[in-house]
């Protein structure tokens, strides 16, 4: 990959991060000042930065705590920060659940509670209701990042094992008003999603949600599921009068970020198409589909002439089926998308989660193109073995391709852009 390429792919992920950025985002949606006391609590990757923006933003006197995961800490002024383990939850998120719910109690009509929430917050907010414990929260989360299961559908299980989760923060702070605002990372953007929804209510219900388990064949933790089988219950719903004097806003999102990074090749004289905000399904297999669309892009100038650029977001899955591969899924999409344009001289692409972390590594994605598996080889590395353990990550370490920018202070989930360059695309001979 020349460096202007790479220089170019790495300015649409700056343009999709910093359409995300915290300051811009809480300038766009402060809530008028209450009669009373303003208590700010949030979680995700991005909360301490969310947190930093609105206590410099906000005039009067303010408190609050909110958690984000190891490493993501930043002061926020008068909003105290705490850090806690992320994907798996910690004893320090048990802590940090329990120092939200005090924060919101006892609370009054006058009152106004603000939450700042982002994408990460489900792991960094565990609360195991009674008869179970950290240990199975932990278990029922490592079961369902391994089960390919759509983050809906994790999110529906989710809230029905927790104590704070699917609304019951927002129902722990009334009657005091509360005002949630969030920074999506998932497909749709739907409030509820993000984080689980610790203020915003889903309205799937105990019945639906075994139908899910059932439908994607979900394997539980027994303790888990002996849980869900005993009519604990019900999360609340979205229509208790309790939510009515609830404000919800979505202030970023991977559609807004996606509008910028189109915008900013556009710029640079190179057209661009959003195929989606919102893809789901395995990693895997939308890198194929991916991939053998920018082939023809490259081979046929169908359905798009080149140059362009494909950008997509959303949020894809990975089932994993090697118990020592390192890796997210970005780079699990892109090892399976290195197959489909592999030859190809003419196609670059970057996939990447916008909080700069995919996975469990430092990386937040890496880059691909016609060369990559190729280069993979001579390193001494059979790509398809790596993607059939899930080793993605090393495949793309042995090249020095991993894409590690750190932790942006934001996420709206997964970008993708693909970059078709005019000219002969072929290689000879492969």
């Amino acid at each position: 990959m020349e460096a202007s390429d790479r220089h170019f792919l790495t300015g649409l992920f700056d343009a999709a991060v910093g359409a995300a950025d915290p300051a811009r985002a809480i300038a766009r949606a402060m809530p008028d000042p209450p009669k009373g006391r303003t208590v700010v609590v949030g979680c995700g990757k991005g909360a301490a930065q969310l947190a930093a923006a609105f206590d410099e933003a906000w005039a009067g006197d303010l408190s609050g705590v909110v958690v984000t995961r190891y490493g993501y800490a930043t002061d926020a002024g008068r909003i105290r920060v705490l850090e806690a383990a992320h994907p798996v939850p910690d004893a320090a998120g048990l802590k940090a659940s329990r120092a939200l719910l005090d924060a919101v109690s006892g609370l009054g009509e006058d009152d106004l509670v603000v939450a700042l929430i982002c994408g990460g917050g489900s792991a960094l907010l565990p609360m195991p209701p009674e008869g179970l414990d950290l240990d199975d929260e932990r278990a029922l989360n490592e079961a369902l990042l391994s089960s390919g299961a759509p983050i809906g559908v994790m999110n529906a299980i989710r809230t029905h094992v927790s104590g704070i989760k699917g609304g019951r923060l927002a129902a722990a702070a009334h009657p005091a008003r509360v005002v949630t605002l969030v920074v999506s990372d998932v497909p749709g953007d739907d409030p509820a999603q993000v984080a689980s929804g610790p203020t915003v209510p889903s309205g799937v219900g105990l019945d639906e949600t075994r139908a899910l388990i059932r439908n994607h064949g979900i394997a539980l933790p027994e303790r888990v599921q002996r849980h869900l089988d005993s009519q604990p219950p019900d999360a609340p719903m979205p229509d208790d009068p309790g939510f009515a004097r609830d404000r919800v806003q979505v202030i970023a999102s991977a559609g807004m970020s996606l509008d910028a990074a189109r915008r900013h090749a556009l710029d640079a004289g190179v057209p661009a198409v959003i195929l989606s905000d919102a893809v789901e399904g395995e990693a895997r297999d939308v890198g194929r589909v991916l991939g053998a669309l920018a082939r023809e892009v490259a081979l046929r100038d169908r359905p798009f002439a080149a140059p362009m650029v494909l950008l997509s977001g959303g949020e894809t899955t990975v089932t994993l089926k090697g118990k020592d591969g390192r890796g997210g899924r970005n780079t699990e999409l892109l090892l399976s998308l290195s197959g489909a344009i592999d030859g190809l001289t003419t196609v670059f692409a970057l996939a990447a989660d916008t909080d700069g972390i995919d996975g469990s590594e430092d990386n937040a994605g890496a880059f691909v193109t016609g060369d990559t598996r190729a280069r993979m080889r001579a390193a001494g590395v059979d790509p398809d073995d790596a993607l059939a353990r899930n080793d993605a990550w090393g495949a793309f370490d042995a090249i020095g391709d991993l894409f590690v920018p750190g932790p942006t202070g934001t996420n709206v989930n997964d970008f993708r852009a693909i970059l078709i360059r005019p000219g002969q695309a072929e290689k000879a001979p492969r």
